[in-house]
């Protein structure tokens, strides 16, 4: 195993509310290795988003610590910025918000390398000539603007500006939920194929547990601010111990429809809690058809089941 290029410990992100404070991490810990692709999975609101723009310097968090490459980004001063972004991009969820609307593809393509002073005259043009290739989009578009664009030729666009600079870690914040289906399967395609060719360590964002199993090595499953199972991708799909985790790939549909009528699902019942008045105990106890009582009462540990499998879940030690 490499050493992890990514070390998130202990984190929690509060946001102040009329009504309290809002838990929308409430103590992560993870390691990320160099050339993985960790999937972070859960229902809307459980904090992944938040996560992802902790670690763009986005969001500053309330607790803990994130070291990339040993360093605390935490407490990275403001004239260390521009060198973190370097090594970190972010692929943003919405293509239709995340280009600016009046600047043509090459212009968009060549903001960070601008800013970063990279490339000037004829190799400045050759390294967006080289961008597009790289996401499959040729070159007669440099002069077009993102309203002339599908969704996924803008998504592509939208990765082409995150690969300008040759970061060593992307974060994808759910880059094809705003797209259509059949542009969707291209889209993961073509961050397979590149975190392939150059060996780039990704923390992929999604709630579809189908798409996360094609794409991840590694698969963390949050909810409500926690992380309450995180495995090597085939393990976790294999034999997953968390209810909650469980419920998440029961529910992904099998291409058969026989097959898929005749299987049980478990099914989620309730409603998340508030993450403003979190459960004290087990964060999915209110909702988990197996609960017992000390999952009202203690936070179950994010612990060892195997070399690189963490469940927390008191059933495992009954």
């Amino acid at each position: 195993m490499t050493q992890a290029i990514l070390s998130i410990q202990n984190l929690k992100k509060f946001f102040p509310t009329k009504s309290g404070l809002l838990k929308a991490i409430d103590d992560i810990s993870i390691d990320i290795h160099a050339g993985e692709v960790l999937g972070l999975v859960g229902e809307s609101g459980c904090g992944k988003s938040t996560l992802g723009k902790i670690l763009m310097k986005l969001e500053q968090p309330t607790e803990g610590k994130v070291l990339f490459e040993g360093n605390d980004i935490t407490e990275i001063s403001q004239s260390s910025l521009r060198a973190h972004r370097k090594n970190i991009q972010m692929i943003f969820q919405d293509p239709y918000a995340s280009l600016n609307p009046r600047m043509t593809v090459s212009d968009i393509i060549a903001e960070p390398i601008d800013i970063h002073r990279l490339y000037q005259g004829a190799q400045r043009e050759g390294k967006i000539d080289e961008l597009l290739d790289t996401v499959g989009i040729d070159v007669s578009f440099k002069n077009r603007f993102p309203h002339e664009l599908s969704g996924g030729q803008r998504q592509r666009i939208g990765i082409a500006r995150a690969l300008a600079l040759s970061p060593k870690f992307l974060v994808c914040d759910e880059p094809i939920s705003a797209l259509d289906v059949s542009v969707q399967a291209q889209i993961i395609n073509l961050l397979k194929k590149l975190q392939k060719d150059f060996g780039v360590t990704i923390i992929f964002i999604a709630h579809d547990l189908g798409v996360v199993k094609y794409l991840s090595t590694k698969v963390a499953v949050m909810y409500l601010g926690r992380i309450v199972e995180v495995a090597p991708a085939d393990e976790l799909y294999d034999s997953p111990k968390h209810p909650y985790t469980q419920a998440l790939i029961s529910a992904i549909p099998i291409p058969d429809p026989k097959m898929e009528r005749s299987r049980d699902k478990l099914i989620i019942k309730g409603e998340i809690p508030s993450p403003v008045n979190p459960p004290v105990g087990c964060a999915f106890a209110t909702r988990c058809p197996k609960a017992q009582s000390s999952c009202f009462h203690k936070r179950p540990a994010l612990e060892s089941i195997s070399d690189a499998h963490k469940v927390a879940c008191h059933l495992l030690s009954v």
